[in-house]
């Protein structure tokens, strides 16, 4: 039963990294790669702020401002240079590699000894298992979290982001900044990539300057399982099958370890997952030409 709760409390923290996947990649229709920098950052900082007795919710909400910055930054190399988006964040994603073991000094930092977001259950008087704190904590982030992204994408401003992605043309004639546009949703989306690497630091107990390698992956996966599982309907439906795709993302990882993957190849069953779920449509378009 562990092993199952385990998996549901890092999907619920790898929802930070669909929400990312979501913006970018779906709203803005940008091919951000910055964020397996950005998610490392996020848990760089978190980490460096934490083993020097910041408090948790701070260090944490560093690591989002951190990788804004980061995420502000591509949109600047793409908007301001004229820089293609996947160029733009992969420059982006090389330069941070340096910048996240500047921060680090070193490539792994362990955490178990210091206090972490998951242990403010106990520090509020709440007796959870190490089990359902983390679970309780990353659960009332994700549906505060949800709450603010699904109004945000509902505001003027929100809109005007929905609207670049689909028709940039369109709505630089009415007046709308699109390159700041650009700029702040790139922030958003690696700020969120950031908070999800904070998190996850936080939760497994170190920090690893590789551990950011393939999380744009993961979050593409989120996305793209929730949309197979709930359609795109709404924003917020769409916000909330991000969640639900990542939860059951890590389950299908956690049903794989527990029939025997050996962890060496968890990237590699990744990519499947991934590649099973974006050849759905084009298997199903196959079978109704073959059956007509």
């Amino acid at each position: 039963m562990g092993l199952w709760i385990e998996a549901v409390t890092q999907g619920l923290a790898y929802a930070f990294l669909a929400w990312a996947a979501l913006l970018s990649l779906r709203i803005l229709r940008f091919a951000d790669i910055s964020v397996d920098g950005t998610f490392t950052t996020g848990a760089a900082v978190a980490a460096v702020l934490l083993l020097r007795g910041t408090h948790p919710v701070l260090a944490t909400l560093a690591a989002m401002v951190a990788g804004m910055a980061g995420g502000a930054l591509t949109g600047l190399i793409h908007t301001k240079l004229g820089i293609n988006d996947l160029l733009s964040g992969i420059l982006v994603m090389t330069g941070l590699y340096s910048v996240n073991l500047r921060i680090m000094e070193r490539s792994n930092l362990p955490l178990l000894d210091s206090n972490s977001i998951v242990d403010l259950p106990e520090k509020l008087g709440l007796k959870l298992s190490d089990t359902w704190a983390p679970f309780a904590v990353f659960l009332t982030l994700v549906l505060v979290t949800r709450t603010v992204l699904v109004w945000f994408l509902k505001t003027d401003y929100g809109l005007a982001l929905r609207a670049t992605g689909d028709n940039s043309v369109m709505i630089t004639a009415q007046a709308v900044n699109t390159d700041l546009v650009k700029i702040v949703g790139l922030a958003l989306s690696n700020g969120l990539a950031a908070l999800a690497g904070a998190l996850i630091g936080q939760y497994q107990g170190f920090v690893d300057i590789s551990m950011g390698i393939g999380s744009l992956v993961a979050g593409i996966a989120g996305v793209i399982i929730g949309e197979r599982l709930m359609g795109e309907r709404s924003v917020a439906w769409r916000v909330a099958a991000a969640v639900m795709g990542a939860v059951t993302f890590r389950l299908l990882i956690a049903g794989a370890l527990y029939a025997g993957l050996n962890p060496v190849d968890l990237k590699l069953i990744t990519a499947v997952f991934v590649l099973i779920a974006l050849s759905i449509p084009a298997l199903r378009r196959k079978r109704r030409k073959v059956a007509a």
